[in-house]
């Protein structure tokens, strides 16, 4: 996908309007997290150094619901960013705040991109959702793709073309949901080991017991079903519905009261064999019910791929705090930093956001 570059621009002397991705975790009224801050940060260096007049930031912060949240300004976004560099900049407060932003109202894109003289995408992680200030202000203003965005398009573009024997790791819920990208998956992917609420779905539909675990309410379409490229767990930690007590057993083992809590030690293994011997791994989305603490296949799956140095494209906020607890080779691990947005470009091979961005 060709877009067009911040680095093409011609942005001298010109106010720069930028949409980033500062929808980080707070506590105490700082940023626990600033990994995306951090992101826009070589972005930021390149406008000032090209002599843009003023540098305007916009992003969102948690779901505010079209109203002012005082927990949710974004104030403190502003102030590690301030520590982080000396590109002077102006933060707008939270656009979620407005709910004409994910109306994709049209009077407020244009209220948004009167701010600025040219506009800048940096909000992968955003590109996803048809609001305003996404695919509203590049209606009214020359656009432009910025570095991290571009670096995310590369990265997945490439893991749509995977060299052969190449494996996919996909977890998380709403199968009905996952069914383009698994589609697209099985295509390129030689293996693609199904984890979380996802696999359950497999397990159930080739007719092996899932008691009450976590299942979608349609059915797992039969073709994904039964293609033998789609890998589920052979054994898996379950756990009665309300009870702590755990064990483990083999899928065609579990009772009709126990559910699905985690992959098992088997599997473990046996995918970490796959991992380590994959030319390339695409992964996002935890393995087990990673929320309630159940995360020791993840892990264990995440110290396969940190151990065996291959090149690989992560994302999803839990798989990259899994794979941060390990050493791994920053120069062949792609983090990215769209959870959704990843996982919708894989499956279309492009974002609303990315649309009008395109040369």
């Amino acid at each position: 996908m060709n877009l067009r570059s911040i680095k093409e621009a011609d942005i001298g002397g010109k106010r720069v309007l930028m949409r980033a991705d500062f929808d980080v975790p707070l506590e105490g009224g700082r940023v626990v997290d600033d990994t995306r801050i951090r992101a826009v940060l070589p972005t930021l260096e390149l406008l000032h150094a090209r002599g843009a007049a003023k540098i305007i930031l916009l992003a969102h912060l948690g779901r505010p619901g079209g109203k002012a949240i005082e927990g949710l300004r974004v104030a403190p976004v502003a102030m590690r960013l301030h520590e982080l560099t000396r590109v002077p900049f102006e933060l707008r407060e939270n656009l979620r705040f407005d709910p004409r932003e994910e109306a994709n109202n049209a009077g407020f894109a244009k209220e948004l991109a009167g701010l600025g003289d040219v506009f800048v995408n940096e909000a992968f992680a955003d590109s996803h959702r048809a609001h305003a200030s996404i695919v509203g202000i590049p209606t009214f203003l020359p656009s432009y793709a910025g570095l991290r965005l571009q670096e995310e398009v590369t990265q997945l573009s490439r893991a749509l073309t995977p060299p052969k024997g190449a494996v996919a790791i996909i977890g998380g819920a709403k199968f009905e949901t996952k069914v383009p990208l698994l589609t697209v998956l099985i295509e390129h992917y030689t293996h693609i080991l199904l984890g979380g609420a996802l696999g359950n779905d497999i397990i159930r539909a080739r007719g092996f017991p899932v008691g009450v675990s976590t299942v979608s309410a349609t059915p797992a379409p039969e073709v994904l079903a039964r293609s033998d490229r789609l890998q589920v767990s052979e054994d898996a930690v379950v756990a009665e519905a309300g009870a702590n007590a755990e064990r483990t057993c083999l899928v065609n083992d579990i009772r009709a009261n126990e559910r699905i809590i985690d992959i098992g030690p088997r599997t473990r293994a046996v995918w970490g064999e796959v991992v380590s011997h994959a030319p390339f791994v695409l992964w996002n989305g935890p393995l087990g019910v990673y929320e309630e603490g159940y995360r020791d296949g993840t892990d264990a799956v995440a110290a396969a791929l940190a151990d065996a140095k291959v090149r690989a494209v992560v994302g999803g906020g839990d798989t990259i705090a899994a794979l941060s607890k390990h050493s791994f080779d920053p120069a062949k691990v792609f983090l990215s930093t769209g959870g959704g947005a990843m996982l919708e470009f894989l499956a279309r091979g492009t974002l609303p956001g990315l649309e009008p961005l395109k040369v």
